[in-house]
């Protein structure tokens, strides 16, 4: 999501392939055999991780400046958001593949990581690095979207409303709903014909 969010706010079209896991095409393979998603192609260029696609399509174009400023503060942020949050964010989504976790533990350590810090940047502007949208706010966004749904009644009950004010402002984004439009499995030909 924030890869597609970073292209299309850079202004760069692509053509959108929409694949199924359990059917990963081999021309996807081929060209990325980690065989996770997001992948970008363009031309010799391969990159199969979400935030160096959003780096290469700020550095193509950034309108509003999302890499100006703070690099090394939304740089912790970031690392901190796909370190050890991600880690949380899995346990916390997919309790059942963590049998010996307490999710109350999990739940709580999340927010101490993230949450209360968020919280606590954004009661003094609106955005994580000042009063205007950066790389770190779309870089975490789709991150605190998701573990705003494991329990949506938990979350909204959680004394932090500035971070969900954020998060609101992101979700009735222009740029989110115009990259949130579904696609349709895409069939690669070439595997069907046999070439």
């Amino acid at each position: 999501m924030r890869a597609r969010m970073a292209l299309k706010y850079s202004g760069i079209e692509v053509e959108h392939r929409e694949i199924e896991f359990r059917n990963k095409p081999p021309s996807m393979l081929l060209v990325s055999p980690k065989g996770t998603v997001p992948v970008l192609c363009v031309d010799d260029l391969v990159l199969d991780q979400s935030l160096d696609i959003m780096h290469w399509a700020l550095e193509q174009s950034d309108p509003d400046g999302w890499m100006g400023f703070e690099e090394e503060a939304s740089r912790v942020w970031i690392e901190k958001n796909d370190g050890p949050f991600k880690v949380l964010l899995d346990q916390y989504k997919y309790p059942n593949r963590f049998p010996d976790l307490l999710q109350e533990d999990v739940l709580n350590s999340a927010i101490d990581l993230m949450l209360k810090p968020m919280e606590s940047k954004l009661q003094s502007s609106n955005y994580l690095l000042a009063n205007k949208i950066s790389l770190a706010d779309v870089a975490l966004f789709p991150f605190i979207r998701q573990f705003a749904a494991v329990d949506p009644q938990k979350f909204e009950g959680l004394p932090f409303d500035s971070l969900k004010k954020w998060l609101n402002q992101h979700l009735e984004s222009e740029l989110f709903n115009s990259v949130m439009e579904k696609h349709p499995t895409w069939i690669d030909t070439a595997e069907k014909t046999g070439r």
